[in-house]
């Protein structure tokens, strides 16, 4: 379906709608079927349980796999202990939470795979059902916790350099041709579009002038035929297309089929009510930006209106 779209939390909220919550990955780790199963059938309503009956085997599944929010391993196990299997899985997935089963004391393997960081929590066999959920529904807490720490920092990292670009475009760009490309760039990189194009306006109509950016392809410039462009134009408001396949209004426009594009964002760059240019975010897949993100969009366009309007008038000096 295409909105047109007045506020940043309607869009926020139709766009989010699209997003399934996913149950988070777990591996659980045992060279005994019984306990392995056991464990498979404790947690598989709660999470996407993966397993392995061995360390060897769990690090096969996870190189298949990708990281996983927690991993539960028995410590006794034939060919690599639970210990040193799970401090080999620490280089790739730091904030994968670690628990280890153990039927024995083994003081010092636990005690230094604890003190180092390997392991989150150990419990001993045989283990109250009850008491191993808490403890992995707490990982799993402190997991999401901290990814969402992490790309909170790598937001704000990006976000400051998106500015960044634009203000620097602005300033070195000797025309107003030069400084499209690589706002267009910064643009794709901050929100993984897998194509951008900043294209100027001028009298309500688009120019050829564009910056383009793709990555390791060329980009085919469609948006003087896209239904979508001429309506962020006439309306100055965002429009998007969040799920093309399954929006009919688009069902006939050639070249969302034979690009693969599936959504499709348009942010019109205004400076005191006059269209500038048009920014086009283009994915290969449905789009799902959260609210924070379009709030950077908005802010962000505001920005390149002004580095538009600064170098179209700058005259660099002889």
């Amino acid at each position: 379906m295409t909105y047109a779209i007045p506020e940043l939390d309607t869009i926020s909220r139709q766009l989010m709608s699209l997003e399934r919550p996913k149950k988070a990955k777990m591996l659980v780790v045992d060279d005994e079927p019984d306990n392995l199963d056991l464990l498979y059938r404790t947690f598989r309503r709660d999470f996407n349980v993966l397993k392995a009956e061995s360390g060897v085997h769990a690090l096969e599944v996870l190189a298949a796999e990708g990281e996983v929010a927690v991993i539960i391993s028995d410590q006794r196990m034939p060919e690599m202990k639970g210990t040193e299997f799970l401090s080999r899985t620490v280089p790739q997935f730091p904030d994968t939470m670690r628990i280890i089963l153990t039927g024995f004391t083994d003081v010092e393997d636990l005690v230094e795979a604890i003190n180092s960081g390997q392991v989150y929590k150990y419990i001993t066999k045989p283990w109250d059902p009850n008491e191993l959920k808490a403890v992995v529904q707490r990982a799993a807490e402190t997991y999401e916790l901290l990814k969402q720490r992490t790309e909170e920092l790598r937001r704000s990292q990006a976000q400051t350099e998106l500015l960044s670009t634009i203000v620097k475009a602005a300033q070195e760009a000797n025309s107003l041709d030069a400084c499209l490309e690589p706002i267009a760039a910064a643009f794709a990189r901050n929100f993984e579009a897998d194509m951008s194009i900043l294209q100027l306006v001028e009298a309500q109509n688009l120019v050829a002038t564009a910056g383009t950016y793709s990555e390791g392809n060329s980009v085919e410039n469609w948006l003087d035929r896209d239904p979508l462009v001429k309506d962020a134009i006439a309306s100055h408001k965002i429009q998007v297309a969040v799920n093309v396949p399954a929006d009919t209004a688009l069902a006939d426009v050639e070249h969302y089929s034979t690009s693969g594009v599936q959504a499709h964002l348009i942010i019109p760059v205004t400076y005191r009510n006059e269209i500038l240019a048009v920014l086009s975010l283009q994915w290969k897949h449905p789009c799902t930006l959260r609210e924070d993100e379009l709030l950077l969009l908005h802010l962000s366009a505001q920005q390149v209106a002004l580095a538009l309007t600064s170098t179209r008038y700058y005259k660099p000096v002889a």
